[in-house]
């Protein structure tokens, strides 16, 4: 496997899975993503071309912790907002990697205007 590259394992009844972090976090930002209200995750409103850019994923007690920055569009309830993106990127990262979610801290970094 690529050293320079962070995996997280997850032990298998037939052996040991490797994910890589980069995974998790294009996981998570596409979850994200795809919220109504949200603009866009902070390193894309920046131009960056990295895709889990605006996640950090953390391991704790064998549980994910995953912190997502958002920008949020004008008028919309962000409370409202951020408890859709804590449900939606959980669920994307328990259903697609297998991998109980511990928290999903949403740090709402401003709000667009387009």
């Amino acid at each position: 496997m690529n050293e320079n590259k962070e995996y997280i394992t997850h032990p298998d009844e037939l052996g040991t899975i490797h994910i890589s972090e980069d995974v998790l976090g294009a996981i998570a930002a596409s979850a994200a993503a795809e919220i109504e209200g949200v603009s866009s995750l902070m390193g894309s409103a920046m131009g960056k071309k990295n895709p889990n850019r605006g996640v950090k994923i953390s391991l704790q007690d064998d549980q994910a912790v995953v912190d997502v920055y958002v920008m949020i569009r004008y008028g919309q309830p962000i409370p409202e907002v951020a408890e859709k993106i804590q449900a939606a990127v959980a669920g994307a990262v328990e259903a697609m990697a297998g991998f109980a979610v511990q928290a999903v801290n949403v740090h709402v970094g401003g709000v667009s205007f387009e």
